[in-house]
Order: structure tokens, then C-alpha cells, then sequence
């Protein structure tokens, strides 16, 4: 029987460090859960001071718990094996990988559409994600129970402490995000019941986002003007802002706040966590937009005062329940 499902998703247009957090939480729990995306997610943790990526293997591999590619994600085989091999060569148990049985499988003809297709257009991964979840939309996908090994399928059973791990954010919903520029699954933490579990199991919702906001791929919110804006360079360089899975630079941006405040509303959390703010204290430049305007802060302490304020007049969240710099000790 399931105890409980805290679930940790993405506030922002992804990139905000959901897999660290993920991975120091993962200890707490029995189950690390994905369950949305593909390998266009890049999660990159630090174990010991060494820095590990991961596309689509959760996070809970780091802590020696069972992980789990859940019903909504998409794999592509090869590059799922290139992964299970490259975390086994660094120590991880690879008996803890389980895929679901009705996970999508990624064809190199879906990655040769996208490539061909979306990627310039929409600034896509080329993972081959969209044409995968329209071929299982079309009733013609392959799941991993038609070519995975029966030790690599999971059994469709949670129990214990479950924790969900979300990939891509909010702002990339295919619903609630920037449409058309969006991945092409729900990232809304309410789509983690996919995994076979009732919504009243939920206890946390854990959002993360950023102190401010960046972003990959195409979008007309992040114009190209950006990349003009020293402090915004300064910011993309001080927080090595680069994709983990296309090695592409994030465009970034100041903090929308009123964005924030929406994905907080909508989503439900019941805390969030707000980090990379050292990069801000680096670079020693605040600034957010709040009600449609963009505001100058002087210091970090008028900057964290400013984002508390605004966020505990505009949610249910409380003021203890906002942490900065994912300092993940107190959560």
C-alpha cells in the first residue's frame, strides 16, 4: 500500500535543478517516479563532488532506490542502454531501473521527422519526442512490453514513500505552457497519477523554479534581444547556463514573477524552492517583473523580502514554506 506521493515538478520553462533536489530527497523515500517526457529532459546531479547527467533514468538511481520510466514517458532503446551503461560503469545498481510496460518507444524515424520537421521551427530537442506521442495517440506506438526484457519491465506496483520526479516545467505544458512552443507531454503535477495511484495520496507538491528565469528553444517571450543585455550574459556565464541534453545556451531573463505566481496557483504547490540565487549574488544584480513591470532591487535581502511578499499575497504559500538557494538541508 502507497503511504504517501510528494511530488517535485518544475515552475518555469525547466532547467531549475529538479534533479538535485530529486536526488537529495530520494534517501526520504522507496520509489523515485518519472512520469512524463523523454530523453529531451537533462538532469545533472553532483555525488560526491563528481557530476553526473541523466535524460530519463529518475534521479532515485543516485540513492540506490527503485527508479521508474512511468507509463507517460517515451524512450528511445539505444540511448536508454547507452545510459543504463554508462550509470553501471560509474557503480549505480542497474537492477533498479524499471520501465513501465505502456512506455512509448522513440524510433530513429520519429528523431529523423523531428529533426527534418520541428527542430528549427520550434526549437526542439530532435529527440524524436512529438512524432513519438502522436504515434501513440494514432494507435500505432510500440510500448516497452513489446521489446524490453521481462527484468527490465516494472510490475505496475508502488508501496511505501513514493516520490515523483517531473521533467520540462509548467511554461512548457502542452496545455499551460507558451503553445505551440511546448513539449509535447503534461507537465502539470496532477498528470503523475498516470502512474496508478489516486490523487488523494498526494501530501507535497514541491515547485522549483529559478531566481530568474531561462530558457532553450524558440519562444517570442524570450526574444533575441536578450542576448544583448550584459547582465544577462553575465548571468548565463556565472550559472553555466547550457543544456544538458543539447548542450545549447539558455537564453535568460529576469524573473517573471506574475508568471510564477500563476504556475503556483494552477499547479498547487505547497512549496516551492528558489535556486541558482548565488548566481544572482555574484553577478550582484536584482530585478524581477511583478504586475507587468520590471523592478530594481539594490540588494539580495530586498530581492528575497520582495519575491516572499508577493508570493505570500498572491498563494496559499506560506512564508516558511519559500526556501532560497535550494538549500535542501531544511526542506
Amino acid at each position: 500500500m502507497i503511504d504517501y506521493v510528494d511530488v517535485i515538478y518544475g515552475l518555469s520553462w525547466g532547467d531549475e535543478g529538479k534533479g538535485k533536489i530529486t536526488s537529495a530527497l530520494a534517501e526520504n523515500y522507496d520509489y523515485v517516479c518519472r512520469w512524463n517526457g523523454g530523453p529531451n529532459a537533462g538532469h545533472t546531479v553532483y555525488i560526491d563532488g563528481v557530476k553526473y547527467k541523466t535524460h530519463i533514468v529518475p534521479s532515485g538511481i543516485f540513492k540506490n532506490k527503485i527508479s521508474v520510466i512511468g507509463p507517460g514517458c517515451v524512450f528511445h532503446i539505444e540511448q536508454l542502454m547507452e545510459e543504463i551503461n554508462y550509470l553501471s560503469t560509474a557503480g549505480f545498481d542497474m537492477k533498479l531501473i524499471k520501465v513501465s510496460p505502456k512506455a512509448h518507444v522513440i524510433t530513429d524515424k520519429h528523431i529523423e521527422y523531428d529533426k527534418e520537421n520541428l527542430q528549427s521551427e520550434f526549437g526542439t530537442t530532435g529527440k524524436g519526442i512529438a512524432p513519438c506521442y502522436s504515434d501513440k495517440m494514432l494507435r500505432r506506438g510500440t510500448r516497452a512490453c513489446d521489446v524490453l526484457t521481462d527484468f527490465m519491465i516494472w510490475d505496475e506496483k508502488l508501496k511505501g514513500r513514493v516520490l515523483c520526479e517531473g521533467a520540462q516545467s509548467i511554461n512548457l505544458d502542452i496545455d499551460h505552457g507558451d503553445y505551440p512552443y511546448v513539449t509535447s507531454s503534461t507537465t502539470m503535477p496532477y498528470a503523475a497519477c498516470s502512474l496508478g495511484f489516486s490523487p488523494k495520496k498526494f501530501r507535497r507538491m514541491i515547485g522549483v523554479a529559478k531566481a530568474y528565469d531561462t530558457r532553450v528553444g524558440n519562444d517570442p517571450l524570450f526574444p533575441d534581444s536578450l542576448w544583448d543585455n550584459v547582465h544577462l550574459n553575465a548571468i548565463i556565464e556565472e550559472g553555466k547556463e547550457y543544456g544538458s541534453t543539447t548542450g545549447r545556451k539558455r537564453k535568460a531573463n529576469w524573473l517573471n514573477l506574475d508568471r510564477l505566481i500563476h504556475s503556483i496557483n494552477i499547479s498547487g504547490a505547497t512549496e516551492i524552492i528558489i535556486n541558482k540565487c548565488d548566481v544572482l549574488e555574484k553577478v550582484d544584480v536584482y530585478r524581477l517583473f511583478y504586475k507587468g513591470e520590471l523592478n530594481h532591487l539594490q540588494f539580495f535581502e530586498s530581492f528575497k523580502i520582495y519575491i516572499q511578499s508577493a508570493i505570500t499575497q498572491n498563494t496559499n504559500i506560506i512564508k516558511d514554506n519559500i526556501i532560497f538557494s535550494g538549500d535542501v538541508e531544511n526542506i
